[in-house]
């Protein structure tokens, strides 16, 4: 992801410049764009608060999603136009480092903040969202499929939105029920999340486990 980009986007822009245009899909305009949980382009954002000679529209200064990547953005900037002054030997290297922890952090994921009364520890949502698909299998005759946590305000409050594959030997809404309640307790007590809600989609059916005749062995089991 480029921090000051000198290519822009070929298509059309929308009309107040950050992104598509009415009607058309938040498609990014290039290769590691990304689109940002207010559906605004990360791209767009960055060239609003970059440019000074241009008055940032409304969104852009209420939103918690602009305003945390373009903080963000800001801050690597700043470091990356410090590094190109130094001019030092080891300029390459330093870069290198700092380049590491920038993927790194990428592959993990936005960051969402533990409910602590200082507000200062986070947890990568890929990390939070292996944990509460485990606490969701741990029902029977379910297996969650995808999971993804969003920041609910400026709080500390998260809601999570999973879906489920499930077996239908028993109410669906039940089993739904259980597989809510196990993610809710992982959620605050292995994790410390203050989870607001645990919105659960069933996608798929599971094949009930077959049940043992007496007499039979259990698979693999010895006679």
């Amino acid at each position: 992801m480029a921090l000051d980009p000198h290519e822009r986007s070929s298509g059309p822009p929308g009309a107040d410049g950050t992104g598509p245009g009415p009607g058309a899909p938040d498609v990014p305009p290039f290769a590691g764009d990304e689109v940002l949980s207010c559906g605004r382009l990360l791209s767009g954002v960055w060239e609003q608060t970059r440019d000074a000679a241009s008055a940032v529209e409304p969104h852009t200064l209420s939103c918690p999603y602009c305003r945390e990547a373009a903080e963000g953005l800001a801050a690597v900037n700043e470091a990356t136009r410090a590094l190109r002054a130094e001019g030092a030997p080891g300029l390459h290297a330093l870069a290198d480092r700092v380049m590491n922890i920038v993927r790194a952090e990428v592959r993990l994921g936005r960051l969402l903040p533990l409910a602590d009364p200082d507000r200062k520890l986070r947890i990568a949502e890929s990390v939070a969202a292996k944990v509460l698909r485990r606490a969701a299998d741990t029902v029977p005759g379910a297996r969650a499929a995808a999971c993804r946590l969003v920041r609910v305000g400026e709080g500390t409050e998260v809601r999570v939105t999973m879906t489920l594959a499930a077996a239908l030997d028993r109410p669906l809404r039940d089993r739904v029920r259980q597989v809510r309640r196990s993610v809710l307790r992982s959620a605050g007590t292995d994790l410390g999340l203050a989870v607001t809600a645990v919105d659960i989609a069933v996608v798929d059916v599971l094949e009930p486990m077959p049940l043992l005749r007496p007499g039979l062995p259990a698979a693999g089991g010895a006679t």
